[in-house]
């Protein structure tokens, strides 16, 4: 999840609990004048009796604000278990003598017994209201602070993933540049005009790694001419009995990829699929939708040798866990042999 995505769920829980509260607060406060209607409940009459859902308010928010985080989830449920019947014992004792003298001013008829059985059963219901809505916030504490924490955790992961991801494109750069130099170093030795090119490609590309590398998204366009500069540099050191082909078509609106996400299959099929002295080929197919990329790469298949220990293995894993951090869910990769082994392919498709 993006930080700016993460935000807008947030603010958007953040207002539908608000809305839960207050239509919470707003029931409970009218509650009283649908209790009492008919009767010509007057306005000091219900303030007075509208002291039962302010002292449940007053014990939720308690709870809900500080008890539960400070001491509940931290651990100290014995803290906050004493602390909640000593707030519940006085305030549901406040409440019955406040309701008796409530009836005594507009409702005599409506007193509570006052023998000691009659008001010890009167406050313990008021005080198992006040404990319910204690409970309740306590609950609703915990369960914020689980839901908390695990937004915390997934933001972190996407922090984590997003570090690992610029960790491995850091890695493709100079793999990418030495592989490079070491191909213009070659042609140094037989044809200067062709290294002089060569060279001058490779500025090409050092000007889209070092002002589109570090973005996250580039348009599409920019990484498919990286690829194709990448394809010139590599034709001008190799023979003619090599065969190489590079298509590429592309929608005209506005569509992004993640940077050099596919140089290194690029890399492997001529580091690998090339030979200087049979005929070999390296064929390059890159599709693209708004909503859909398809790279094909096929290349003639040459086994190593024994003794051959350029190993390939980890550019391949990279180009893997790059896949999945930067299209986590969207994409296929196929690849393998065909043509009796002589053909190596390897086809990547991304979901945009």
């Amino acid at each position: 999840m993006s930080k700016e995505k993460y935000n807008f769920q947030f603010s958007i829980n953040k207002h539908v609990a608000g809305a839960c509260h207050m239509t919470l607060w707003a029931f409970m406060f009218l509650s009283p004048m649908t209790f009492w209607r008919g009767t010509g409940i007057t306005l000091p009459h219900y303030l007075m009796i509208s002291m039962q859902p302010l002292l449940l308010m007053i014990v939720f928010y308690t709870n809900y604000l500080y008890l539960a985080p400070k001491y509940f989830v931290s651990g100290k449920h014995r803290y906050d278990l004493l602390i909640n019947i000593v707030l519940i014992s006085s305030l549901g004792t406040f409440l019955h003598y406040w309701m008796n003298w409530a009836n005594d001013i507009f409702m005599p008829y409506m007193h509570r017994d006052t023998d000691t059985l009659g008001t010890f059963t009167y406050i313990l219901r008021d005080s198992l209201n006040l404990a319910v809505f204690a409970a309740g916030a306590t609950a609703l504490a915990l369960a914020r602070r689980w839901v908390t924490t695990d937004q915390k955790l997934k933001e972190l992961e996407a922090m984590r993933a997003q570090a690992e991801l610029r960790n491995l494109r850091n890695q493709i750069n100079p793999h990418f540049l030495l592989n490079t130099l070491n191909n213009i170093y070659a042609l140094t030795a037989f044809d200067t005009a062709k290294a002089q090119e060569a060279i001058q490609e490779l500025s090409k590309m050092m000007r889209h790694i070092l002002y589109e590398y570090q973005k996250p998204l580039i348009p599409l366009k920019e990484e498919i001419d990286f690829l194709e500069n990448y394809v010139k540099l590599m034709r001008i050191r190799l023979p003619q009995s090599v065969e190489v082909t590079f298509n590429a078509t592309h929608p005209k609106g506005s569509v992004e990829v993640a940077p050099m996400i596919l140089i290194s299959l690029v890399e492997n099929a001529f580091k690998h699929g090339t030979s200087p002295t049979e005929p070999s080929f390296v064929h390059i197919n890159i599709t693209a939708e708004e909503s859909k990329l398809i790279c094909d790469i096929q290349n003639s298949n040459n086994p190593k040798t024994a003794s051959d220990h350029s190993g390939h293995g980890i550019g391949l894993q990279q180009v893997k866990r790059r896949l999945e951090l930067a299209y986590p869910n969207r994409y296929t990769w196929q690849q393998g042999t065909k043509d009796n082994d002589k053909t190596y392919y390897s086809t990547i498709t991304i979901q945009l």
